[in-house]
């Protein structure tokens, strides 16, 4: 399953430049872009993602999957259909990227109560600030985070930063994997 995500995700998902021209979200330039989200919205990447996902979860018996909107919430969505049909159901979960000011004002939607346990998911992390708002977030609204998961890791230095904060962080897929894969005939 791995290495078919690997092909479908430099198919429609990766772009490099022999210069930087792609702008990242923390500013930098860059000549390697990724954006996950033709992957993780297609069939084939759900089905693949939900079942790697949901088999790196198992250990951490997590009730809820999710992270900062919108990058997670495919990932999250997939994992939790998986685990249905695998008979050990895990709630999707979404965080906001600002603050429900109406209503109940909450971070996170989804079926959890405070003090259950949560995997956080990212799809991509360069320097770890994104999932690490959603580490943040998530433990702001009660949650216990028991591991954290991300798609791909561009391999500088967001895991290492990740795992500051929560020590079970592991990516799925490295930019030197997708590298070498993309080099493939």
């Amino acid at each position: 399953m791995k290495e078919e995500l690997l092909r479908i995700l430099c198919e429609k998902s990766v772009k490099t430049s022999d210069e930087p021209v792609f702008k990242l979200v923390s500013g930098k330039m860059s000549d390697f872009y990724v954006n996950c989200k033709p992957t993780t919205l297609s069939p084939r990447g759900m089905y693949l993602i939900g079942n790697l996902v949901f088999d790196a979860i198992r250990g951490a018996n997590p009730r809820g999957v999710g992270g900062l909107t919108f990058g997670a919430d495919p990932i999250a969505m997939a994992t939790a259909f998986v685990s249905e049909i695998k008979g050990q159901p895990v709630s999707a979960f979404s965080i906001r990227k600002t603050k429900k000011d109406h209503g109940i004002s909450k971070w996170i939607e989804g079926d959890l109560q405070k003090g259950d346990r949560v995997v956080i998911i990212d799809d991509v992390a360069t320097t770890g600030g994104s999932t690490i708002s959603a580490i943040e977030r998530a433990r702001e609204e009660g949650m216990e985070v028991a591991r954290v998961i991300v798609l791909v890791d561009r391999q500088e230095g967001g895991m290492g930063n990740i795992r500051q904060h929560v020590k079970d962080a592991v990516a799925l897929v490295t930019r030197e994997e997708l590298v070498a894969m993309a080099k493939k005939p």
